[in-house]
């Protein structure tokens, strides 16, 4: 791979070059501004590679996402969510023996401090499930100090992936006046969450199959997506060297945005909206053509995969299968419905690539289940636990790893000097 050259004031300047297992290319320009005092300017950093990770491989030309080398695909057919979490963490996939300690450990951290509990209460019932998870994460470095040994390290691991999902549905129970009940350690974590949202003292919930499976590939399909705005908060928050539970609880408030984890829960609204003005949806999808109308369709199309999402494919079948066990008829799913058909063979939206994608699936899912608007994120951050801890904790043994600090260029005023008299 040939090195590239970049001249800037006649001076020639050396951007050396190397290749990432998948052939993805990169010049190396960490000595540039030492070198020429010039800086690359990127906003958003589309462009900009912040670290070299072995954990998430993607390709949106061609709808590929790979966790650890395995494909989106095979994880989510023959895999479950605690098996996919220890493989992000630890970076191979357990034996049979290695799967069930981890199952028992995830389940056994299930269970929250009793104080912690209690901080529930303080919350206003009105409080959003997001805000109260962001809380109640930061809050875990207090009841489990921090510590760089590896072994107590990898125990609060395990505690933050057992006890986020808890802690989730225990807010859910606070926001509706519900008692909360306490996680068993004979199910599985899919199950182990569905069960503690929405099972009372005094009625059991009982998790189908479906059901089960379902969201075993509903938090497979989120736990990793490579350098998203949250990941790259968690591990900008954790060069920094702040502990687990801090860095992951900025992640949490990253995904929070309408932008990122929040799309899905944009992607009912819109629906909501179409149902309020009459449930004409074919009216919006000709809205959605005008660019002149400024209404635009949540849930279509993606900034990384070009062609197809391979989480929605997925998801799409999924879908059809809750919607056939539950029974469930809603007029906003069948909306839903309506649009993915016009969008899948109109030429409008075939020509530029707006394929309904995971989060105009996954808000279908989730409502088909039951599980409230506000909660759609919360759903979202639990899935994307482990992707943020391999991360964390990939970023913590990086030989070149340093305190993040992007650069700037400056466009404000010139130095002036203060008035003498006011």
């Amino acid at each position: 791979m040939d090195d590239a050259n970049l001249q800037l004031n006649g001076q020639d300047y050396r951007l050396p070059s190397f290749e990432g297992t998948e052939g993805e290319v990169a010049f190396d320009v960490s000595k540039l501004r030492a070198a020429s005092n010039a800086i690359t300017y990127d906003p958003g950093y589309g462009n900009t590679g912040s670290c070299k990770s072995a954990i998430t491989f993607i390709d949106g030309e061609k709808g590929i996402l790979r966790y650890r080398g395995y494909p989106i695909e095979q994880l989510a057919k023959h895999s479950t969510f605690s098996e996919v979490a220890y493989l992000l963490v630890y970076g191979d996939l357990p034996t049979a023996e290695k799967l069930e300690q981890w199952r028992q450990d995830l389940a056994m951290h299930s269970f929250i401090h009793e104080k912690m509990t209690r901080l529930l209460e303080h919350f206003p019932l009105s409080a959003h499930p997001m805000g109260v998870l962001s809380a109640l994460t930061a809050s875990m470095s207090t009841f489990y100090p921090d510590s760089t040994d590896a072994e107590h390290l990898d125990l609060n691991v395990r505690r933050l992936l057992g006890q986020v999902k808890t802690i989730a549905a225990y807010s859910y129970k606070q926001s509706i006046g519900e008692p909360v009940v306490y996680p068993r350690r004979d199910l599985g974590y899919a199950a182990n969450f569905l069960r503690l949202m929405f099972a009372t003292p005094a009625e059991e919930y009982h998790v189908s199959e479906v059901l089960d499976r379902v969201m075993n590939t509903l938090l497979i399909l989120h736990a990793d997506h490579e350098q998203n705005c949250s990941t790259s908060t968690v591990r900008m928050v954790g060069s920094s060297e702040a502990n687990l539970y801090a860095s992951v609880s900025a992640g949490v408030s990253a995904l929070w945005g309408r932008l990122h984890g929040g799309a899905n829960q944009a992607v009912i609204e819109m629906l909501e909206r179409i149902q309020a003005d009459g449930g004409d949806y074919k009216k919006y999808t000709e809205m959605a053509k005008d660019k002149n109308s400024g209404f635009r369709l949540m849930g279509f199309g993606h900034r990384v995969y070009k062609n197809f999402d391979p989480r929605a494919t997925i998801l799409k079948e999924a879908s059809d299968e809750v919607l056939a066990e539950l029974g469930v008829t809603d007029p906003l799913l069948d909306i839903a419905k309506n649009l993915e058909e016009i969008a899948l063979k109109d030429d409008f939206f075939i020509e530029r690539k707006l394929y309904p994608n995971v989060d105009f699936y996954s808000g279908i899912i989730y409502r088909a289940m039951g599980i409230p608007v506000n909660m759609f994120t919360v759903l979202f951050a639990i899935g994307r636990m482990p992707g943020w801890i391999a991360h964390w904790l990939e970023m913590r043994e990086d030989p070149d790893g340093r305190i993040h600090r992007p650069r700037q260029i400056y466009i404000g005023p010139t130095e002036r000097s203060y008035p003498k008299a006011r």
